[in-house]
């Protein structure tokens, strides 16, 4: 196991002479009005709940783009901010994007083009030429807002996801000769060569993307996709016992990086003085009484399998009427990408699906499903985690779902069970989950129930041992890893590699 200060020391140590600078599209931390005040909160997504904790161990430059109402009225001449606000640990630098900015490269290019594309058979990708040219001119501007940081410097840039193809090529045309070590992380799956080819755009983004000194996925199976589409549509050679593409005589190590959490920070907060106060303050919010409490927790998107988790439920009450009363599902969903018509639809789906089950089983004042949406503090989040029984992920596609692993590190009382989609990339390592077929609902529903009626000796004992697993596997033991391989590229006298 690897812990916050190994990572430091680690980072000190081998990038001391380099500035420390990740990218994303989400920011770590928003400022949004409230009741005519400025509050800052943290948005929902694997992307934060994973590198903030190292970016506060790493004490590096986070450049994001801005998404809260009051991002303006906080941030210096420069843009910038340190953050987190009760205990800065490093700097935030907003990218402000245009209306017709976000509209064509987040919502367009990035959400109804190369989303759909990676997340394969649910929705089709739409390419229009203005989304495009939308996402070149914003890779433009972060390269830019980049380069005003670093000036003259050496520094590692890390590349967070798909909204940054173009990102890693630009930063090499606009940098002097070994001033940059860049690194990619692409945090959703990556499609099969017969699903890629139809991209319009395919060259020109794996062209970018090959500018990185290294890329890494969740998972050796999408390794190895990227490496067949690189392999079928460019002129490169393959090295695949070093499992990298050398184009150009530039080389790109593939390396497979599972993501993870910080599992020691949940678990503590997850045992604080305050945690039964919140907890019982949850349980009559929500009217729980001695009902067995269910949770799912998502942004509501197609790839989640929302409403096949609420079908599941409904096939589940169907099979085992005496559980009516005695269970009480809470989805906890977050609004995602409303401005599409595919999440808006989805939306008022999930809607529908809620009002005919509740309809369908509900007596007296007791209803199966509870709908909640926006964002929850993570302290309260932590103890809907503590008060669920039961967790269900059940995912149609996902590179990896920290929800699971977010579920286990909160499980201090090693109680619980978490039912995980076997198409989640994070069911290859909590294989002690009970895991399911999202698309069988009659399976789906069964392994609901034996979640549900399960001794209390083997769930503590599946529990412990993911537990055992995400500790082991920790977020800064990612990151070390991460950083470890990829520093071998600078630094080949230093060829230990930390575990």
């Amino acid at each position: 196991m690897l812990i916050k200060e190994d990572l430091q020391e680690f980072v000190h140590e081998k990038l001391g002479d380099y500035l420390f600078v990740v990218v994303s599209n989400r920011q770590p931390y928003e400022h949004v009005y409230k009741q005519g005040k400025i509050e800052c909160q943290r948005p929902s997504g694997g992307v934060i709940t994973a590198l903030d904790p190292v970016m506060q161990a790493c004490h590096g430059l986070w450049i994001a783009a801005s998404s809260g109402e009051a991002d303006h009225r906080v941030t210096d001449r420069f843009n910038k901010i340190e953050v987190p606000a009760d205990n800065p640990a490093y700097t935030l630098k907003r990218v402000w994007l245009s209306k017709q900015e976000e509209e064509g490269y987040y919502y367009g290019y990035s959400n109804d083009a190369l989303w759909p594309l990676c997340h394969t058979a649910f929705q089709r990708p739409v390419f229009k030429q203005e989304d495009w040219e939308h996402y070149i001119n914003v890779n433009r501007k972060f390269a830019q807002a980049v380069m005003e940081e670093i000036g003259t410097s050496k520094a590692f840039i890390w590349i967070q996801d798909y909204h940054f193809c173009l990102l890693p090529k630009l930063l090499k045309d606009m940098a002097a000769s070994n001033q940059l070590i860049i690194a990619h992380f692409w945090h959703i799956p990556w499609p099969s060569y017969e699903a890629f080819r139809i991209c319009p755009q395919k060259n020109e983004i794996l062209e970018g993307m090959l500018a990185n000194d290294m890329i890494g996925f969740h998972t050796h199976y999408h390794c190895n996709n990227f490496i067949e589409v690189v392999d079928r549509e460019l002129e490169s050679k393959i090295d695949r016992e070093r499992f990298s593409v050398i184009r150009r005589d530039h080389e790109t190590l593939i390396r497979p990086y599972p993501i993870s959490v910080d599992f020691e920070e949940i678990n503590r907060k997850a045992q604080t003085d305050d945690f039964e106060k919140i907890k019982s303050e949850l349980a009559e919010e929500f009217h729980l009484g001695d009902c067995e409490f269910l949770l799912g927790v998502d942004r509501i998107d197609y790839t989640k399998g929302i409403p096949e988790r609420l079908n599941a439920i409904d096939r589940l009450l169907e099979k085992h009427p005496e559980l009516k009363e005695k269970i009480v599902f809470l989805q906890l969903g977050v609004l995602s990408r409303i401005h599409l018509a595919k999440y808006k639809a989805l939306n008022d789906e999930i809607n529908a699906l809620v009002e005919k089950i509740n309809w369908k089983h509900s007596t007296g004042g007791w209803s199966p499903i509870i709908l909640v949406r926006g964002n929850m503090s993570s302290s309260k989040l932590l103890a809907l985690y503590r008060l669920a029984r039961v967790c269900i992920v059940s995912a149609l596609h996902d590179g990896m779902n920290l929800v699971a692993k977010e579920f286990v590190s909160a499980h201090c009382d090693e109680d619980g069970v978490l039912v995980l989609s076997q198409f989640a990339g994070s069911a290859r390592e909590l294989t002690e989950a009970a895991l399911i077929n999202p698309y069988d609902s009659e399976q789906f529903s069964d392994s609901i129930y034996q979640a549900l009626t399960m001794p209390e000796e083997e769930r503590r004992k599946r529990m412990v041992k993911m537990r055992q697993m995400v500790h082991e596997n920790n977020i800064y033991r990612w990151a070390g890893k991460f950083l470890s391989g990829l520093l071998k590229i600078e630094f080949k006298e230093h060829e230990a590699v930390m575990v």
